[in-house]
């Protein structure tokens, strides 16, 4: 009997994490739900905002997986880890969290209602912070989901960072795209900021040294990734249209059709329907 396939959920939102239920935060949560229904392993990560309430929601820090510290802008950060279990859905969610970018922080948005200006390096921390403990887990991710784009530089990490790492190195990156965008674009500092070990100059020549809007960063993780789901019927046309010039595999808006989620998975991992049998 083959070994079950694994799929790496990486969400900026899930509910009831986040109080307000959204179509794309009740899909990331059943998706996850789904999946393991249907046989397969899977870990789902999302960042630690400041509104989470930990009590409520009975977090507790994974002390075995916390205390890597990540170098961003020239400055330590450390990678606390923290985890809760939906138990109605049977899933459990690992928290990528810091003092400084998450903890003290109730969202997105400052106190006066303005992104926050660290988003960029927020964003950084995010996705290197699930890489790093999904190493330390010594699992072995088949697929890859990045919805919302503060995951939008999974691709671009697993691609260029972590291309010979054994745990990613096989690893299938699904990008999903959205209506939820950022307004304030990231600084003209923000390619340098994202040059760690692995990474050239060349493999952010798109952005290098110019403020980054929402669709550059989405356009880099379309660069990236190795398919395309369409979470929402008001994706950004620019997008959709650089989503569809790639040549990547598009799955289209489906509601909530998790059965199409799991046909085009599938596909992706070239599964044939005896290997489900």
């Amino acid at each position: 009997m083959s070994e079950p396939k694994r799929i790496l959920f990486v969400s900026q939102q899930i509910f009831p994490y986040l109080d307000t239920e959204t179509p794309i935060r009740l899909q990331n949560r059943q998706l996850p739900e789904y999946f393991q229904s249907k046989g397969f392993e899977t870990r789902t990560f999302m960042p630690k905002f400041g509104e989470i309430n930990e009590r409520r929601n009975q977090l507790h820090e994974v002390i075995r997986l916390s205390g890597i510290n990540l170098i961003i802008a020239g400055t330590d950060h450390p990678l606390l880890i923290k985890v809760a279990s939906i138990q109605s859905a049977r899933i459990q969610i690992y928290f990528i969290d810091n003092d400084d970018y998450f903890h003290r922080r109730k969202g997105l948005l400052d106190a006066e209602g303005n992104e926050c200006k660290d988003n960029d390096e927020r964003a950084i921390f995010f996705a290197r912070g699930v890489l790093e403990t999904v190493k330390k887990l010594r699992w072995t991710p088949d697929i890859i989901y990045c919805s919302g784009w503060m995951s939008a530089l999974v691709p671009l990490f697993v691609k260029k960072v972590y291309a010979d790492t054994p745990f990613f190195e096989k690893s299938k990156v699904i990008l999903s795209l959205d209506d939820e965008e950022y307004q304030v674009p990231f600084g003209s500092k923000f390619s340098d900021k994202l040059l760690v070990d692995g990474m050239l100059q060349g493999d952010v020549r798109s952005i290098a040294g110019l403020p980054v809007a929402y669709e550059d960063l989405m356009r880099l993780a379309i660069d990236y990734c190795d398919a395309i789901v369409l979470s929402s019927e008001n994706v950004n046309q620019r997008l959709l249209n650089y989503a569809q010039n790639s040549g990547k595999p598009i799955m289209p808006y489906v509601g909530e059709d998790k059965e199409a989620h799991l046909k085009f998975y599938n596909e992706l991992l070239g599964k044939n329907e005896e290997d489900e049998e």
